[in-house]
């Protein structure tokens, strides 16, 4: 029978380098499947496995750069839309409306 709760140590960053930006490049990965936006990426890895915030916001400039389009996309999905410009395209057709009733 197999314990899932054993932790296996993750690499070091200082022995094993690559081993460790290459994790840190998975769990980035990960966080973009659940669309997690740079920021709670870096806050999650943070708290959940204890990698330093410079470290993944470094790789994900890396992926960045590896990845413009796919980026470019990605960001115009997982950006919020101002509140404004919501609250606006709703008010506009209530203000088209009033226009006729003058």
């Amino acid at each position: 029978m197999h314990d899932h709760s054993l932790q296996y140590p993750l690499p070091c960053l200082y022995c094993h380098p690559y081993s460790y930006i290459r994790m840190v490049q998975n769990l980035i990965e990960r966080c973009i499947l659940f669309h997690m936006s740079q920021d709670q990426c870096v806050r999650a890895l943070a708290e959940h496995a204890g990698i330093k915030p410079l470290v993944t916001v470094t790789v994900w400039k890396e992926l960045q750069k590896e990845n413009k389009e796919f980026f470019r996309a990605y960001l115009q999905v997982t950006t919020p839309r101002p509140l404004f410009m919501s609250r606006c395209f709703q008010r506009r057709p209530n203000l088209a409306r009033r226009k006729h009733w003058k």
